[in-house]
């Protein structure tokens, strides 16, 4: 029972309505869980021992036995802190700083790419400075293709490779930063 406290006249604990609702928001994150693709999950700082309960539930095709399962993931997921809880919806979220920060990285691909199309060999030069470990054959390739298909009037396939060449090398050069930092974050 609830209980009250005398003194004050305040509740001791949260009502079951309260209770309710908390869990049913667990759970819809459970349903969210179990629906994203294996990368985006990669991507989220869920624990590592629910894990397979997720990969269980999005195995599971029958309509019941999955609701049931999705019901144990969030009993499994109740007993984690709600910090842990309230960095995955951040995560989850559009609005969130995971987001942010993937959105931010497409946009500076996106200036990339073009500043590879406008100014050329200029601009190919900062990005192999910022990255050596880039391909420049390849991108000069590419950069060529594209404009060919610009003035060609063809469909942008050349753009895209681009595009997706660019964030592919941003990715590897941030991941290269990651390790450099947590090893002078041990340090201190």
């Amino acid at each position: 029972m609830r209980g009250k406290d005398e003194d004050t006249g305040e509740f001791l604990s949260p009502s079951r309505s309260q209770q309710r609702r908390e869990a049913l928001d667990v759970l819809a994150l459970a349903g969210t869980l179990a629906e994203l693709d294996p990368g985006r999950l990669d991507r989220l700082p869920v624990p590592e021992h629910l894990l397979p309960h997720i990969a269980e539930a999005r195995r599971i095709s029958s309509h019941i036995a999955r609701k049931r399962q999705l019901a144990f993931l969030a009993k499994q997921m109740r007993r984690e802190d709600d910090e842990v809880l309230d960095a995955i919806r951040d995560a989850l979220d559009a609005g969130g700083e995971a987001a942010r920060q993937e959105t931010a990285q497409l946009h500076r691909a996106e200036r990339w790419r073009e500043r590879l199309l406008d100014e050329g060999d200029a601009a190919l030069g900062e990005l192999l400075a910022e990255f050596p470990a880039a391909d420049r054959q390849k991108l000069r390739q590419l950069v060529r293709n594209t404009l060919d298909e610009r003035a060609r009037n063809k469909p942008p396939r050349a753009f895209r490779e681009l595009f997706r060449e660019i964030r592919t090398l941003l990715a590897g050069g941030e991941d290269e930063e990651t390790p450099d930092l947590d090893a002078a974050a041990e340090a201190d």
